[in-house]
């Protein structure tokens, strides 16, 4: 088939995807975003299950992007801070310093339940505490590891689309 055969099956064919879920309620406090946001992405631990599931989240299936959502290689430009894992000792000062570099308002959203109780790993001995010991975590996505359907919901909330 050449180019142009293609061209024409794609032009007659139109964007075949399935509908966008009803949008969630904006997170109290985001609508200074616009509907809009930028993400970075920080691994503090754990078994990296999480880290999958958000990179699904991304990938062409969830496609959390159509929703106002891009990340963001650098604190620096992040509206939202996207956090799996328990902190370890070795990710305590990374953290800590990407969280100074991240301008207010932020939001801070923690993936997972190693994130949130320490998982499997919250009597370990590298282990340096939870997410909500460094920082103040507004939303919450419980699982081990939760399903990126969820972590779509929870960026959703901050972008109201």
């Amino acid at each position: 088939m050449s180019f142009l055969g293609l061209a024409t099956l794609i032009r007659r064919g139109g964007r075949i995807a399935e509908p966008a879920p009803v949008a969630p309620p904006l997170f109290p406090g985001a609508e200074v975003f616009g509907g809009s946001v930028q993400v970075r992405f920080i691994n503090a631990g754990g078994c990296n299950d999480c880290p999958a599931e958000v990179s699904a989240a991304f990938g062409p299936v969830y496609d959390v992007e159509r929703y106002g959502v891009r990340l963001t290689p650098s604190p620096r430009h992040a509206d939202v801070l996207v956090i799996t894992g328990a902190v370890t000792r070795n990710m305590a000062e990374p953290l800590r310093r990407t969280i100074e570099a991240t301008p207010t308002p932020r939001f801070v959203i923690a993936v997972g339940d190693c994130a949130l109780t320490g998982g499997i790993f919250a009597d370990g001995y590298g282990l340096a505490g939870l997410v909500s010991d460094f920082v103040h975590v507004d939303l919450e996505v419980p699982g081990s590891p939760p399903a990126p359907d969820a972590i779509v919901r929870a960026l959703r909330r901050m972008t109201g689309r």
